[in-house]
């Protein structure tokens, strides 16, 4: 939107090979007819329209205009005059970028597509935002609303620190909902309007960890062909998730404290640190406590993570979970399948009570889809579970770590969280029980 003709031209030259659709128009007066009939990726506003004025008060009254009408939109705003104030001025109500007339067009077309690039980013974010309340709805309806005592103390947890801005540390086996419950917590933060982000520390080559959660600039190594901002700055505002902390290399955990103490990021190939806001959760099927004993864990990164632990259990301790789970996700394959008048037999139930789940909640998910998909039946019985009963004759397991682990937790739970009162119940000193504790990662009530 600019008042020279000849501008408008060497502009729609210079972008046509990097742009589908370019509109152009001289006058003001249309621009809230555009805007209504058009998504525009990127707008270009003149500051000036009338030939003598160049305070830029017009640029600044379209520009409102235009985010009264879409609160995201990129707007790049152009004047022939250089005007640091201006730009400042500019900025802070709201313009993505500032270009004088007679820049290079190397500089004019960087500025441009920088500004497509967080038009790119902001749709991404509104995506994954809109994903994530989907998911976190679902599960609070069904997953994380279990009947059994331990679930319930998870969720008190969760409820006490969500709206806080201490680190989480979030405990447990694989597959009983870890990510899940960051999903919860993020959900109900003040944070809940910016991104939470995933680093996915299991799956994450080591070579290409740096470049993800500290990011790069232009010509840091050979393939930098552009700034690319990492996972840290894209969470600022917002929450980081560590899914499998356990896992970073020794090596990066000094750097990783070093954000999260001067809450600042220095990305490669920069000598200038981004400053970021970031709430840190984390999760971890392992024992950090051993890997610091071995050394193989900063003990001042650890105290850093976990302010609160919440310890998430296994499914074979919330054996009053294992039915409403059972029944959601036949509910969604069912739906997904197209066999909407199947049912679970009530002998499945049991069947599914009597088997020790060591993949947790993501096994029985499973479980129960496989049986959807083979079953020939309107209502699932135990012959589409080809499941091992946990127990013997007897009904009591044989593995002595889980069945010490459920006695500990269970009097714990029975004491409502009171050492002394779990020790002597379970005939063993405190201090044995705090070892106990420590070694099968139990978190104290």
């Amino acid at each position: 939107m600019e008042d020279n003709e000849d501008f408008l031209l060497g502009m729609k030259l210079l972008l046509k090979p990097y742009f589908l659709t370019i509109h152009t128009c001289k006058s003001p007066d249309s621009i809230t007819k555009l805007i209504q009939q058009m998504q525009f990726d990127v707008i270009l506003l003149d500051m000036n329209f009338n030939a003598g004025i160049n305070s830029g008060n017009e640029g600044l009254f379209w520009m409102q205009q235009i985010l009264k009408q879409d609160a995201k939109a990129i707007v790049v705003l152009i004047t022939a005059y250089a005007d640091i104030d201006l730009a400042v001025k500019a900025m802070q109500k709201g313009a993505t970028s500032f270009l004088q007339k007679g820049t290079s067009e190397e500089q004019i077309l960087s500025t441009i597509l920088q500004a497509y690039e967080k038009r790119i980013s902001h749709n991404r974010i509104d995506q994954l935002t809109h994903k994530q309340q989907h998911l976190t709805q679902q599960l609070q309806n069904v997953f994380l609303q279990g009947k059994s005592t331990a679930m319930q103390q998870v969720m008190r947890m969760v409820e006490k620190v969500a709206n806080t801005e201490a680190n989480v540390l979030i405990t447990g086996e694989s597959g009983t909902g870890k990510s899940l419950i960051a999903e919860v917590i993020h959900r109900l933060s003040d944070r809940k309007h910016d991104l939470l982000v995933t680093v996915d520390l299991a799956s994450l080559p080591e070579n290409l960890l740096e470049s993800e959660l500290f990011g790069y600039r232009k010509g840091a190594f050979t393939d930098a062909q552009q700034d690319k901002p990492g996972k840290i700055e894209i969470a600022s505002g917002g929450t980081l998730f560590f899914d499998e902390i356990g896992n970073i290399p020794l090596h990066y955990q000094a750097k990783l404290l070093s954000v999260l103490q001067n809450r600042e990021v220095l990305p490669l190939g920069s000598n200038y640190p981004i400053a970021v806001d970031v709430r840190v959760i984390s999760a971890t099927n392992k024992s950090l406590q051993n890997l610091q004993e071995e050394r193989l864990f900063r003990e001042d990164l650890l105290y850093r993570l976990n302010t609160v632990t919440i310890e998430m259990p296994p499914l074979r301790d919330r054996l009053d979970d294992i039915g409403p789970i059972a029944q959601h996700y036949l509910k969604h394959y069912a739906d997904r399948y197209h066999k909407d008048a199947l049912q679970i037999d009530k002998n499945v139930l049991q069947k599914l009570k009597e088997y020790a789940w060591p993949g947790n909640v993501r096994e029985l998910q499973h479980a129960i889809e496989k049986a959807v998909i083979l079953s020939d039946n309107n209502k699932l019985s135990v012959h589409d579970f080809p499941l091992k009963s946990r127990y013997n004759s007897t009904g009591v397991g044989f593995d002595l770590a889980q069945n010490e682990q459920r006695l500990i937790t269970a009097a714990l739970n029975k004491c409502e969280g009171n050492m002394s009162k779990a020790a002597q119940l379970l005939g063993i000193t405190r201090a044995t029980l705090y070892n106990k504790l420590t070694k099968y990662g139990i978190a104290k009530i």
